[in-house]
C-alpha cells in the first residue's frame, strides 16, 4: 500500500533523514499498520453506545488552591530575564 515514495514524502514533512533501508522497513511497517485499520473498518460497531469508555472511579479530583512559586523564586536560575518574565531569544521576524 505504501510506497518508498510515500514514505520519504511523509520523512520531508516530518523532517527526519532516512536511509533507503529505513524508508523500505517503513513502507512495509506504514503498509500493514494501515492494513490493520482497513481489518477494524469491517468491525460491527452498531450496537456499541459512543460512550462505551469505561470511567475510572477518582479520575478526578476537586480543584485546591496552593501556594505557588513568587515571580523572584521562578525566576532564581532563569539564563535570562526581563523585569518578572523570562527572556528567550526572538524566533519570529
Amino acid at each position: 500500500m505504501i510506497d518508498r515514495a510515500q514514505v520519504r514524502r511523509i520523512a520531508t514533512l516530518a523532517n527526519l533523514a532516512l536511509t533507503e533501508a529505513e524508508e523500505e522497513t517503513l513502507a512495509g511497517e506504514l503498509s500493514k499498520i494501515l492494513t490493520y485499520i482497513e481489518k477494524l473498518s469491517g468491525v460491527d460497531v452498531s450496537n456499541v453506545p459512543p460512550t462505551a469508555a469505561p470511567q475510572a472511579e477518582g479520575s478526578f479530583r476537586d480543584d485546591v488552591l496552593v501556594p505557588s512559586l513568587s515571580a523572584e523564586q521562578a525566576l532564581a536560575n532563569a539564563p535570562a530575564r526581563v523585569l518578572t518574565t523570562f527572556a528567550v531569544p526572538k524566533i519570529l521576524e
